[in-house]
């Protein structure tokens, strides 16, 4: 007698069943509850057996990135499309060391469920990011309340649960995902401008030791689904959260090279004994993000709250905005925008110190030479980095001041400020090359993080 699958399950009793006893269907009905609780023990077990290290430790972003609708170029290849039957292999660095850490997972621009098939995580082969390979004997599968296996509502986020990963500081981690149905929608999550190599191949491969020895395998420069990973983590440990546009996500940046200006500024709080494990750098920027209007993902007064006050042990944040604001203006329109970067930088503040949490603000590095410049349009800038200056510090709108601008610009002999330095610039006079991204990297003064570890006045 087969009983594999009872049809008495759902209420029918099957031609063999309906020949047995009371007392026997009792047993077997009695057999499949016990079963169904003794899996929920072991996946309860599963999930409460790890003991926090420390004791005494709290969830801190240790990587982050922000999430955005992808825009069609963006969107997985043919034969990937909605990622049906699809694996993808992604890999991230984390900022401080931790013995456990749990990972999030974004459907926030989705407008259908998200279905996780299954869900591992590894460090990459040698530790390089966009790595194809793995190291097996790191492989763990990933769980959601202790399944292997998770639905993601639209617009929600799921968080895997706690795993014993240790990973020291600057490590690359591999994230690998499988969705057997995929997501069948256009309105996909994802961070296009990852600067990282990321894997697609048909087929659940999520524990396999290299996706190179697949047919089909295919790589795209994009994170999916990826929102954050959570380390637990002393209590001294706080978290930096930077909200920017594509200069701050990399772009001109070394692809798997992690040589973004806070990617850089990260090696800098490593190489230094005060903020050594201490501090981690959560990067919250996206390519033509803009703080008044939606450019390429939501404009910052629509996603403070998602990007920076949700995130895990927030202790400060810094903004970097307002080129894309003033590039993408009109003729008519540009000599209001200084005024409304000013009122959207009092706002932002406001909704940041009320929580306590210091604000930093950076100054508009030039943009000389890109399709940006106007005179009007650098007239405006000059006008808004001249007020971030003079309402920055002790009682001001930022309770510091990165003064990117004078840290990049032209300042030779005979040089043209309103220009970045040629040595720092990409070549198309906006975004900067490695070099200047740790010119700028090398701007932010490290003594901040010490002097407002206690947090401000949220009174304001």
């Amino acid at each position: 007698m087969n009983i594999g699958a009872p049809d008495h399950v759902n209420g029918q009793a099957g031609p063999e069943l309906s020949s047995l006893s009371d007392s026997s269907m009792v047993n077997i009905s009695l057999y499949w509850v016990g079963a169904a609780l003794l899996s929920a023990l072991y996946a309860s077990a599963a999930v409460e057996a790890l003991t926090p290290d420390p004791a005494n430790g709290r969830w801190v972003d240790t990587w982050a990135s922000m999430p955005q609708l992808t825009e069609t170029s963006n969107l997985p290849p043919s034969p990937f499309i909605q990622f049906r039957n699809t694996t993808v292999r992604q890999t991230i660095r984390v900022s401080t060391g931790a013995k456990q850490i749990r990972i999030r997972l974004s459907n926030a621009f989705g407008t259908i469920n998200l279905p996780i098939t299954s869900a591992t995580i590894a460090f990459p082969l040698n530790g390089t990011a966009g790595a194809s390979a793995i190291q097996t004997s790191s492989l763990q599968t990933l769980t959601f309340s202790g399944n292997t296996s998770v639905v993601i509502p639209n617009g929600a986020l799921a968080v895997t649960d706690p795993i014993a990963f240790a990973v020291q500081p600057e490590t690359m981690v591999t994230v690998t995902v499988y969705l057997e149905q995929g997501q069948q929608s256009s309105d996909i999550t994802s961070h296009p401008g990852s600067r990282t190599t990321s894997w697609l191949v048909n087929g659940n491969h999520v524990g396999a030791a290299d996706l190179r020895d697949l047919s089909g395998l295919t790589s795209v420069e994009h994170w999916y689904f990826l929102s954050a990973v959570e380390a637990w983590s002393p209590k001294a440990v706080k978290a930096l959260v930077i909200i920017g546009d594509s200069i701050t996500d990399g772009r001109g940046s070394t692809t798997n090279g992690n040589d973004r200006w806070p990617d850089q500024l990260l090696t800098r709080t490593q190489s230094n004994p005060t903020t050594k494990n201490i501090i981690t750098i959560i990067n919250q920027a996206a390519g033509g993000n803009r703080i008044l209007a939606d450019g390429l993902g939501p404009n910052v007064f629509g996603r403070i709250e998602r990007d920076v006050l949700s995130h895990s042990g927030v202790a400060y944040a810094m903004i970097f905005e307002g080129v894309n604001d003033i590039g993408t203006a009109s003729p008519t329109t540009i000599n209001t925008v200084p005024d409304l970067l000013i009122q959207a930088f009092r706002q932002i503040s406001v909704r940041v110190h009320a929580l306590g949490i210091p604000f930093f603000g950076a100054t508009i590095t030039p943009f000389f030479g890109n399709t940006y410049y106007t005179p009007q349009n650098e007239a405006a800038r000059k006008r808004v980095n001249e007020w971030i200056r003079s309402h920055s510090g002790s009682g001001g709108v930022f309770d510091a001041l990165i003064d990117f601008d004078a840290a990049v610009r032209d300042n030779s002999v005979g040089g043209n400020v309103e220009r970045i330095n040629p040595t720092f610039d990409s070549g198309d006079g906006l975004h900067l090359n490695p070099a200047g991204y740790k010119a700028m990297a090398e701007t932010f003064d490290l003594t901040l993080f010490d002097k407002f570890a206690s947090g401000v006045i949220g009174f304001q």
